[in-house]
């Protein structure tokens, strides 16, 4: 009789926590490759959240206009979301901090934050400008005036984890986001960092870098490959944390989702363009998408289903 060899790993990804109350998620948890179930624990499912914004300048014309009674306010917009899709996660950019933008000020930014995360019962991320210096004093000021929600702050880099992952996880007990820029060595370098100044790996959820379906799309699966494998197969406990993709960050800017308009219909290209790129990273091993359409979110939530089915 045919006996089906089961793949074994010894190690296994820590589960982290994000949010408080009934709403709260777990991400990791796996002890075997994204949705192996017939190999042993698949962990948690992963989680699929939506973005809003701060500051529309450079959204596209069919979000906006989908959104359009309640974009100009985060708070309206983030229980719109809510309400009507119940995504696992809201992800809050604060796009209006950036420098070469709006320049808003940490204190206004930390406002409309906290003005959100009380609004809401669903888990909230909160994302930067990608602004280094910047970045790290709007999280410093956000992590204290969010103090006991439990968020995820979108994300530290090497030049600037020393005040985000103080600030947010050793003092005010959120979330790190640790980010690198699609490259294993990397990825390990900045968990490395964050871990010496004493934050454990439960509160650390990587980012290791996105790009939209077709824009070296390949080199970022095979890192998501990587590092898995890595943490799984060689036990590699600097790898062994949750991994968060910012999909609706890249396939929303490219001209496949926002140009030529004789190419078809802008929307329809945005949704496939952010699909494949979700179904792909979520396949490779990421925990957790950020996504920015509801019918993204939709066939992304019936593709994870079918999968763990």
């Amino acid at each position: 009789m045919f006996k089906k060899s089961v793949q074994k790993f010894s190690g296994k990804i820590c589960e982290v926590e994000i949010g408080t109350g009934e709403k709260a998620i777990k991400l990791g948890g796996e002890n075997v490759l994204p949705f192996y179930s017939f190999d042993g624990n698949t962990g948690n499912a992963p989680k699929l959240g939506m973005d809003i914004t701060d500051d529309l300048e450079g959204w596209p014309k069919a979000i906006l206009e989908l959104y359009k009674d309640v974009c100009n306010d985060p708070v309206a917009w983030a229980k719109c979301i809510e309400e009507k899709y119940a995504p696992d996660f809201i992800c809050l950019k604060l796009d209006s901090a950036d420098p070469n933008g709006k320049d808003n000020s940490v204190e206004e930014c930390a406002k409309t934050a906290k003005a959100v995360v009380e609004a809401i019962k669903t888990p909230l991320v909160v994302a930067g400008t990608g602004n280094h210096d910047k970045d790290a004093k709007l999280f410093e000021k956000i992590a204290q005036e969010l103090d006991g929600h439990n968020v995820l702050l979108l994300s530290a880099v090497e030049d600037n984890y020393k005040t985000i992952a103080a600030a947010g996880a050793m003092a005010y007990n959120h979330k790190i986001g640790a980010e690198s820029s699609v490259d294993i060595n990397l990825a390990k370098q900045i968990n490395i960092l964050v871990n010496q100044l004493g934050v454990a790996n439960e509160k650390i959820i990587d980012n290791v870098g996105c790009s939209a379906a077709g824009y070296g799309y390949e080199y970022v699966i095979s890192t998501l490959d990587r590092v898995r494998l890595a943490a799984l197969g060689q036990n590699d406990k600097t790898l062994q944390v949750p991994i968060i993709t910012p999909v609706a960050f890249e396939t929303w800017k490219v001209k496949e989702s926002v140009d030529e308009e004789t190419w078809d219909n802008l929307e329809e290209r945005g949704i496939s363009m952010e699909v494949s790129t979700a179904a792909g990273v979520l396949a490779s091993g990421s925990n957790a998408v950020i996504l920015r359409h509801p019918k993204s979110l939709e066939t992304i939530k019936k593709f994870v289903s079918e999968l763990l089915a």
